[in-house]
């Protein structure tokens, strides 16, 4: 948990006397909800690459990564 505003959400707007904003302006990072679909994409595709069918034990048709 962070520490709450003390005002109505105005995104991207810090105000003074707020001790959350006050966090944000020292540097805290900001709440993430969920990972974005560039990042979602970029850790699937690396997961691709890294797969080893030998390792794995794949047949003759790899199916790793089929949805």
């Amino acid at each position: 948990m962070t520490t709450k505003h003390n005002h109505a959400p105005r995104f991207g707007q810090k105000f003074d006397g707020c001790p959350r904003c006050d966090e944000l302006k020292a540097g805290a990072a900001p709440v993430t909800w969920g990972k974005s679909r560039k990042q979602q994409d970029a850790e699937r595709a690396a997961e691709i690459r890294a797969h080893d069918c030998n390792a794995a034990g794949c047949s003759i048709v790899c199916t790793f990564g089929d949805w």
